[in-house]
């Protein structure tokens, strides 16, 4: 298995295809695996880097406790290792985190970024005030009305997929609501100094991070465009995966 040997633990990845690189960074309840609607495409054109976040997945061993706030030093790291100088970004949900961060940090590696069902761990006030003010609506059912009912075999394949990333994750060490309504990370300052090229995709059945959430953060962005899906719930590229690609091969290539 491809294993980088990065800030004394074993970081999984895996490289596809070749070209110019994209990094896609999971969410909170996944793995590597959860790209497996992009990679066939994105790997034609690209070099695609999907990896398994520390304590998640096969990066389950790291030797200390600082969980996210290492997501982008182990990230710099990884490309580092595969002597990648920069990157086109796709971050889903908690991989937002990582994505929009190393964006910040590190712009001139940062070619274009997505962040797609995800504020990207923005705490200013104008996007914390909206989650908190929703509470935790939970997230039972991931994918848009009537989906698992018209598309069974996805359905199924998606449960497998959760089952296999409970087995495969160690618990967590924060709530989900805690999580999403922390309010430590960047501010709008600090975003509107941004220069990275970013598209926000949303949808409209997102129970996590609803359509109010994603407009605030966009206009925190400098130029940032904003893509609303309408049917979709937390996961457009799991459920309008055609139209998700091509929407972000066409921002890439632009």
């Amino acid at each position: 298995m491809p294993y980088a040997k990065i800030n004394g633990f074993n970081l999984y990845f895996e490289s596809h295809g070749t070209g110019p690189a994209v990094v896609f960074a999971h969410g909170r309840g996944g793995n590597h695996i959860n790209w497996w609607r992009q990679i066939p495409a994105f790997s034609r054109s690209f070099r695609c880097i999907t990896f398994d976040h520390r304590e998640f997945g096969l990066s389950c061993n790291p030797p200390d406790d600082r969980g996210k706030h290492a997501f982008v030093d182990d990230l710099v790291k990884l490309l580092d290792h595969l002597s990648i100088e920069s990157t086109y970004l796709v971050g889903q949900s908690m991989g937002g985190w990582t994505a929009l961060n190393f964006a910040l940090q590190y712009p001139h590696r940062s070619r274009a970024l997505v962040l797609t069902n995800t504020t990207g761990g923005i705490g200013d006030p104008s996007v914390v005030d909206l989650l908190v003010k929703r509470g935790d609506a939970g997230a039972s059912r991931i994918t848009g009305p009537g989906f698992d009912e018209e598309n069974p075999d996805l359905a199924f394949l998606i449960a497998q997929l959760r089952t296999l990333n409970d087995a495969l994750n160690p618990p967590l060490r924060e709530t989900r609501a805690s999580f999403m309504t922390s309010r430590d990370g960047p501010k709008a300052l600090e975003l509107s100094k941004m220069s990275t090229p970013t598209l926000m995709i949303g949808s409209d059945h997102d129970v996590l991070f609803p359509p109010d959430v994603m407009r605030a953060c966009a206009k925190l962005i400098p130029n940032a465009e904003l893509k609303m899906f309408e049917g979709p719930g937390h996961f457009v590229h799991y459920e309008r995966p055609a139209e998700f690609n091509k929407l972000v091969m066409d921002f890439f290539t632009k």
